[in-house]
């Protein structure tokens, strides 16, 4: 089990080493980008506009990771507890 752990968390590393970066934008997000700099505005920058997208994107992911590793620990810690009380 923990050979398959080791290769999933290697597998996930090179598929984040060998991702291109990205860079796209859903429509509304765009036109809200297009009016501010046809305002004059630049305080909202593609680059700002797309790093808040994928931390939006990437929040409940990691929310559901913490929350599967704490459920996978806990059982694991419950299941050595009644090994340990059937010897005793």
């Amino acid at each position: 089990m923990i050979k398959l752990i080791q290769k999933g968390v290697l597998l996930m590393g090179l598929l984040l080493l060998l991702a291109e970066t990205a860079v796209a934008q859903c429509a509304m997000c765009r036109s809200t980008l297009e009016s501010n700099v046809s305002d004059g505005s630049f305080l909202l920058t593609s680059d700002n506009l797309n790093t808040g997208i994928i931390y939006l994107f990437v929040s409940p992911y990691l929310l559901v990771l913490a929350v599967g590793l704490l459920w996978y620990y806990n059982a694991r810690k419950n299941a050595r507890n009644i090994h340990r009380r059937s010897y005793s």
